[in-house]
């Protein structure tokens, strides 16, 4: 398999997408950060040191998807036209799910990425003065669609 994000001479480059028509794409990542005992009863209790947690992560993580681009080199600078990212609380771990959608040149998966990382980090940030033991784990692109490959569905994780 050909890398397009190196030139003939083996150096970094940004793809040239110029040339591609815009198709209605979408991306959706997920990952998850396990909680201690005295975080969970702060995140549901809804007392955090530092103020709203969920809402701030989801926040965090709108912004940073409108950000990739100054993060990742490789990047192109996107119009996102649509954001959400979700919280589902099962036991000790907290599962993110951010979802990227628009109709672009070029695909969304690391803005979806971004998004979630960023949004499980700002939980991290908030609650690790109640505890910091907290694991961010399983981050990866659960599906996309649109473009050239078509749809992308991952495996199913098996626990």
């Amino acid at each position: 398999m050909k890398l397009t994000h190196l030139n003939e001479d083996g150096y970094a480059r940004m793809v040239n997408v110029s040339g591609k028509q815009p198709t209605d794409r979408t991306a959706v990542a997920q990952g998850i950060i396990r909680l201690g005992d005295a975080v969970l009863k702060t995140l549901t209790d809804g007392n955090a040191p530092k103020g709203s947690v969920i809402n701030t992560a989801i926040v965090a993580g709108i912004q940073a998807v409108k950000k990739t681009s100054e993060l990742i080199p490789m990047c192109h600078q996107l119009a996102v036209q649509g954001t959400d990212i979700q919280f589902e609380l099962n036991g000790t771990s907290l599962k993110c799910i951010c979802s990227v959608s628009a109709h672009a040149k070029t695909g969304f998966e690391m803005e979806a990425l971004v998004g979630v990382t960023t949004a499980l980090l700002t939980i991290y940030d908030m609650l690790k003065a109640v505890d910091k033991s907290m694991v961010i784990s399983e981050i990866r692109l659960v599906e996309k669609t649109g473009g050239k490959s078509g749809t992308y569905t991952a495996d199913p994780v098996i626990s």
